[in-house]
């Protein structure tokens, strides 16, 4: 086994990192030697702080959403996936606003798990609301669209 020569220089180099890219552990190794530098305790709850950053993005959204949800009209997710409009990309979409669609009718894709999931329109009607972004995430239960 040979001797390990530890080099302060390294540590605070990675020590830096995990400041400027808000990590909470760091490993390096080269051959048998391994230094690793991880943040305890009270430092680890400064990472949640970027999730706030998130929070008025999605704070400004929820006002239409809040509503549509409840709207009789609403067609909401059935999963969690990516959510896209068009079949393919460059196609044109399934739907628009103030398209009238029939019940059966593809609105959209979900992709999720590599599966594309075809999202029909429970009834007949005309579009009055896109909520749903194409190419976002939506969750399970999320207004998409808005069938009057």
């Amino acid at each position: 086994m040979s001797k390990f020569n530890i080099d302060n220089d390294t540590i605070r180099q990675l020590a830096e990192l995990l400041d400027e890219t808000n990590l909470t552990e760091i490993e390096v190794a080269a051959g048998d030697n391994r230094i690793r530098v991880a943040r305890q305790g009270t430092m680890v709850a400064a990472a949640p702080a970027a999730a706030p950053v998130a929070a008025p993005a999605a704070a400004a959204a929820p006002a239409a959403p809040a509503d549509a949800g409840s709207h009789p009209g609403a067609v909401k997710s059935p999963m969690v996936g990516v959510v896209y409009f068009a079949p393919e990309p460059g196609a044109a979409p399934f739907i628009s606003v103030g398209s009238s669609v029939s019940e059966g009718q593809t609105l959209m894709l979900i992709e999720a798990m590599k599966t594309f999931n075809p999202i029909r329109a429970p009834k007949s009607g005309k579009i009055s609301q896109i909520i749903a972004t194409d190419g976002h995430p939506v969750e399970y239960d999320e207004p998409l669209v808005i069938i009057e």
